[in-house]
């Protein structure tokens, strides 16, 4: 990737619970409320550069953690009524440094790179065991009635299903976070692992059967 986010000093902020982006992966958004159609506007115009940040809290305006995900507008359609939709393929992992003045209604912030460098060399191992990880997301669905097409899970590169499953799978915010702040490709597998099988063996309750 031939990215040099060196350059950017400032990305616009957008604080969205549960929403997840991870460096190469991609996020489909529904842009309606006005700060944030000014904040794409302002995007398409400069770097197509949006960050996206987990708030800490529920509260208005909401703080936030300090580590977010880079993603620039890869597609974008307008609705007639000025409603947008638009995707983000994510770039890399960012830390605020400080939160600068409000513009147009959205929040920004002075943002370093340094910590994720790593960020912009495709992840590629071959040290994650994809059928563990598998057999937990089976538990996990079944907990859910989730179904999906496994042939085409089983089919990924590793280092995409983990991102996949990751950025998709409905975790609390401060879940999504781990995941996200996850160093390695590894670490974030064994995150995975870990709320999957958490999460089936709660739902899971005695007397329950799964199909």
């Amino acid at each position: 990737m031939s990215e040099n986010l060196s350059v950017v000093r400032t990305l616009p902020l957008f604080p969205l619970a549960g929403a997840l982006l991870l460096p190469r992966g991609s996020l489909p958004l529904h842009i309606f409320e006005p700060r944030y159609l000014a904040m794409v506007d302002d995007a398409m115009k400069a770097d197509k550069l949006i960050g996206m940040v987990q708030p800490r809290s529920e509260r208005e305006p909401p703080t936030l953690y300090t580590i977010g995900c880079a993603g620039r507008i890869t597609a974008h359609t307008e609705a007639p009524d000025g409603r947008r939709f638009i995707t983000l393929t994510g770039l890399s992992r960012f830390t605020i440094a400080a939160e600068l003045q409000v513009q147009r209604g959205y929040r920004r912030a002075d943002v370093q790179w340094d910590r994720f460098g790593d960020d912009l060399i495709e992840d590629v191992t071959d040290t994650i065991d994809d059928q563990a990880l598998l057999a937990s997301l089976r538990s996990y669905f079944n907990a859910h009635s989730f179904d999906t097409d496994w042939k085409a899970l089983e089919d990924l590169p590793v280092s995409a299903l983990v991102n996949l499953l990751a950025m998709m799978c409905p975790f609390e915010p401060r879940e999504k976070q781990a995941l996200l702040e996850a160093q390695t490709l590894e670490e974030r597998a064994r995150v995975l692992r870990t709320l999957l099988d958490l999460d089936a063996a709660s739902t899971v309750m005695p007397g329950n059967s799964l199909q």
